[in-house]
């Protein structure tokens, strides 16, 4: 059983930066991590990933060049650091994990198989 619990989220104004965490544990996550948000009324979308071993990562275009996302292998822990924040950030962020091996390119929700509850994160204008 994975088990992932995210923090960070809060009220930020337009322009700040945030930075969530997600820790993970249990025994196996370690193939693909990453961020999905689901804002009001919205689908949930991709963010962010990050390959456990190896580091490589992908940034959904809608945050390229303002968000970054790395993990602490050693801590077990997931960061998305995010940066120049807009009212469109607002929702609610949520890591997820599947286990190695993992071949995808972890853009889909099928991609995982554990889930955290979500941070929420409000950006005022």
């Amino acid at each position: 059983q994975v088990q992932l619990v995210e923090s960070g989220g809060r009220l930020v104004q337009t322009g700040g930066s945030l930075r969530l965490s997600c820790a993970a544990s249990g025994r196996t996550f370690g193939g693909m991590l990453a961020w999905f948000r689901q804002g009001p009324g919205k689908e949930r979308e991709f963010v962010a990933c990050i390959r456990w071993n190896g580091g490589n990562t992908d940034i959904a275009a809608s945050v390229k060049g303002r968000f970054t996302v790395s993990r602490d292998t050693d801590k077990n822990m997931l960061y998305l650091q995010m940066n120049s924040l807009k009212p469109e950030d607002t929702a609610v962020y949520m890591c997820a994990a599947t286990p190695a091996p993992f071949y995808g390119l972890g853009l889909s929700t099928q991609d995982y198989n554990s889930w955290g509850q979500g941070t929420q994160v409000t950006v005022s204008s």
